[in-house]
């Protein structure tokens, strides 16, 4: 099996944290600018990374439902929480980490010349080996890219930039907590939710110049969190799981619920009527000109799908909680959201896939 993708990237990162984790083989492959444009977008029908081929010719993209194929494969050391409760609000903090914390996690990467310039250098120097120009031309090219599309073209500007960088000390600072009484998430082993959080926590804020310095001053439990979930294999972890949803996690869930699940809602209302931009206000903060996008209008899809589909007293137990923490009204204020995508349930295989970002401009 071959993981294409980079060692900087994301969701690269991500995947090869719950590969490693699971102990499944894989042989990494750099992606390079001939196969991010033409190879994967024929392969898999979006132009994204990480793409997985497997041994059969197969080929895969997007993280989520990628790990769940694989746990069908592989159902032994299963990282979903047998207590269905636990086992949404594994998904929806995976949701939140790659969809909400990418903001933050892009503007931390590329706002900041100590770490645009070297991650410029580091994307230019892996995935454009095969194009033809100078190296300086290339960087200036990546890192002007990156802002233009990723920072500015997202939402963060001099009005937003406060609240975006407060997401982030907020998820170190409750994730801090946690991790003084436990070494996981939600107990003594890895759940999705740790490998969720490990998309925007291991290659872009504990490693990007930048944020790196805020987490290993400022919480350095998290630091620690985020190579042990690096180094941890399930032939080793034996550790129990806390029972029920514990106290130190609400402050999260909190956070979920007034930013993730506010913007989930504005985006999907948007797409429902056609518009290509929307704007929401968060945490008193208006976000404004942002992009539709319809990939995210099934994220949200799929959270309501998962939450009506608990049994009774699963969903009576965790519905309390979540009330609590402002989570349910933003999941079901808009019902039965319908994205149209993927209706055959074709994910992660074949061109079903859809990317986050309608346009992404060179």
């Amino acid at each position: 099996m071959k993981v294409y993708g980079l060692k900087c990237s994301y969701f690269t990162g991500k995947l090869e944290s719950y590969l490693r984790y699971k102990e499944i083989p894989y042989e990494f492959r750099a992606m390079i600018v001939r196969e991010f444009t033409k190879t994967i977008p024929a392969k898999t029908g979006a132009m994204q990374m990480p793409a997985v081929e497997l041994d059969d010719g197969r080929w895969m993209t997007d993280t989520s439902p990628i790990i769940d194929w694989f746990e069908t494969q592989h159902s032994e050391h299963p990282i979903l929480p047998d207590d269905p409760a636990q086992a949404f609000i594994c998904r929806l903090i995976e949701d939140y980490a790659d969809e909400w914390m990418w903001r933050s996690a892009m503007h931390y990467r590329w706002s900041y010349p100590e770490s645009a310039k070297l991650l410029a250098r580091q994307i230019a120097d892996e995935l454009t080996t095969d194009v033809r120009l100078p190296g300086w031309l290339k960087r200036n090219r990546t890192e002007k890219r990156q802002f233009n599309n990723f920072v500015l073209g997202d939402g963060v500007n001099d009005r937003t930039r406060t609240n975006v960088e407060q997401g982030y000390k907020t998820l170190l600072k409750v994730l801090n907590n946690i991790f003084e009484t436990r070494r996981y998430v939600l107990g003594d082993r890895p759940t999705l939710a740790d490998i969720g959080l490990m998309g925007p926590l291991f290659r872009h804020f504990s490693m990007d110049p930048t944020p790196a310095i805020i987490m290993r001053e400022t919480a350095p439990g998290v630091m620690a969190w985020v190579y042990r979930v690096w180094n941890a294999r399930a032939s080793r972890e034996h550790g129990e799981l806390v029972s029920g949803i514990p106290d130190d996690l609400l402050p999260l869930l909190k956070e979920i619920g007034e930013t993730h699940l506010e913007a989930l809602c504005a985006n999907a209302e948007a797409f429902a009527k056609g518009q290509e931009r929307y704007e929401v206000d968060i945490q008193g903060t208006p976000y404004t000109d942002l992009p539709v996008s319809h990939y995210r209008v099934w994220c949200l899809e799929m959270l309501q799908k998962r939450y009506k589909a608990l049994g009774e007293n699963a969903r009576s137990g965790l519905s309390k909680v979540l009330e609590e923490q402002g989570c349910v009204e933003p999941l079901l204020r808009l019902p039965d959201v319908r994205s149209g995508y993927d209706p055959e349930g074709k994910t992660p295989f074949g061109h079903s896939s859809l990317p986050v970002f309608k346009e992404i401009k060179s």
